[in-house]
């Protein structure tokens, strides 16, 4: 059975609207507390609440557009033609500057956590009003420090330094206050995310963070601080757990059905979660749509020839590489992971289903797309689409701890073992012992496998920062158009908008920029 957050956000929102909250009082720049003796009398008043934050999560980068992301790595181009995110091809190529809209990648990468703080904050500075066991208030707490966790990384690996709200701020003029440094943001995240594992139950991911989630969460968060060795005991613990493990369908991760199977949701540590018909990605869009039939992002030829051969070999190495059919005899996860060349989809019915849109590059997303649904329409495809868009699982996990292992140690059984584990769920031989012996060689080949693993799941960009090459490996490729990619050293770190500057003066713009 799917288990879904049933008390929808609409129901927050009618909750509070019987306190007399001004209606922005979830936007991003708080006006007025809204909490009154109206609210909060009951523990059902608080798990509204709470549904309300986990709500937050189903906008922008937070919920199913996160896979957009890859269209600023080397993994996919955004499609310029894409509404919903514009200028995301642009800001390949040069484009990135504090000149753009709210409603620019850039925009929501800003706008959208704030406003999952915002709702934190007002959760956390009114939880303690119900009547609620002391034991409930903190799991109810832990769950929301561990959201708005979740929205600072994102904040702090995109901006670095940011301005940190540990309350609902009383008046916008409150709100207006200078920036914390890259290092205070992350001590923050991780305040939040130790209070989290301390309180969050060691329990299957049910829609509700859990202490695994939390732990996930914070090893990733030190492993894109280098601090490597910290990280390792909080994969451990997650292994250790035997909670979670690895699916027996890697497709099924991605879809509804698959995400309704005990055998396939196992993998799961933390998702967006949506639920047809009523909370839905999107009217007349979502990814379906979006991937699966307008191409709005197109995997590159670049992504598709870093998958092996089902011999482990690289095509250039194996004799089974054929140059006149060169997908055929790949690692499984790529035809699982795109539309080929020429490769035809059906409907359900066994009819050719041709999606509207050609893509640029010669391949397209079929990871996250439900081809059960085909033929795709608005009208009828769309009040469907709710596939959960998962931000954590278990061969992350996996991944992370073969590749903190390795900087602290080297290779080891444990290392070649986690990754083996992966590869075997899909048919894939094991880690060539011989061939990556050094610290150096196996680390180049968890990146690889870190990328066909995730790939298109909107991990990659950040991935590739983390690592310090994006300036290294992005400027190697070029748009469809035969457009190089920029990516500068100051890129590491984004610029401000101009109108968040203006909105608070104590905002100081990122260098260079």
């Amino acid at each position: 059975m799917r288990i879904k957050n049933i008390i929808l956000f609409s129901l927050i929102a009618a909750a509070i609207g019987t306190s007399s909250c001004n209606k922005d009082f979830l936007d991003k720049d708080p006006l007025k507390d809204p909490s009154s003796g109206t609210f909060w009398t009951s523990e059902a008043d608080a798990q509204a609440a709470l549904a309300g934050v986990y709500g937050r999560l189903q906008a922008n980068f937070m919920g199913y557009q996160r896979v957009y992301l890859d269209g600023l790595s080397d993994n996919a181009y955004g499609d310029p033609q894409n509404s919903f995110l514009p200028n995301i091809a642009q800001l390949t190529t040069g484009g990135i500057n504090a000149g753009l809209g709210s409603g620019s990648p850039i925009g929501v990468l800003y706008s959208t956590p704030y406003r999952i703080v915002t709702s934190c904050n007002y959760f956390l500075d009114n939880i303690d009003k119900a009547p609620i066991s002391e034991t409930n208030k903190n799991v109810y707490k832990g769950e929301v420090r561990f959201i708005r966790a979740l929205a600072y990384f994102d904040l702090v690996r995109a901006f670095g330094g940011v301005v940190i709200y540990d309350r609902f701020p009383e008046t916008l003029e409150s709100a207006k206050i200078a920036k914390s440094s890259r290092e205070q943001v992350y001590a923050f995240i991780e305040q939040d995310l130790d209070f989290a594992i301390t309180n969050l139950p060691v329990a299957k991911y049910n829609g509700h963070a859990v202490k695994g989630s939390a732990q996930a969460l914070k090893a990733k968060v030190l492993m894109t601080q280098r601090k490597w060795a910290e990280a390792v005991p909080l994969l451990q613990a997650v292994i250790d757990s035997k909670v979670f493990g690895l699916a027996n369908d890697y497709a099924g991760i991605f879809k509804t059905a698959g995400q309704a199977n005990a055998n396939v949701n196992k993998e799961i540590i933390f998702s967006t979660q949506y639920l047809a018909p009523n909370n839905i990605q999107r009217a007349l869009n979502g990814m379906d749509l979006e991937l699966g039939n307008y191409a709005l992002l197109q995997p590159y030829k670049d992504l598709a020839d870093d998958y092996e051969m089902i011999d482990g070999k690289l095509p250039s190495e194996s004799p089974l590489y054929n140059p006149a059919n060169p997908y055929a005899n790949r690692d499984p996860r790529l035809d699982l992971t795109m539309k080929l060349p020429n490769e035809i989809w059906k409907t359900p019915s066994g009819a050719t289903f041709t999606p509207a849109n050609i893509s640029s590059t010669g391949f397209m997303m079929e990871k996250y797309v439900d081809l059960s649904r085909t033929p795709f329409q608005p009208a009828t495809t769309a009040n469907q689409t709710d596939q959960d868009y998962v931000h954590l699982r278990y061969a992350d996990v996996l991944l992370m701890y073969a590749e903190a292992k390795n900087e602290v140690s080297g290779p080891d059984a444990t290392v070649y073992g986690a990754i083996d584990e992966i590869r075997a769920r899909v048919g894939m031989p094991a880690v060539d012992r011989i061939k990556y012996n050094s610290q150096a060689l196996l680390r180049d080949y968890i990146r690889h496998e870190r990328r066909v693993e995730l790939a298109l799941e909107g991990e990659r960009y950040n991935d590739l920062k983390r690592w310090n090459i994006a300036h290294i490996k992005l400027p190697t490729l070029k748009t469809p158009a035969g457009t190089s990619l920029v990516f500068d050293q100051k890129h590491y770190t984004l610029p401000f908008l101009q109108f968040e500057l203006d909105n608070n003066p104590q905002l100081v713009q990122n260098d260079d920029y």
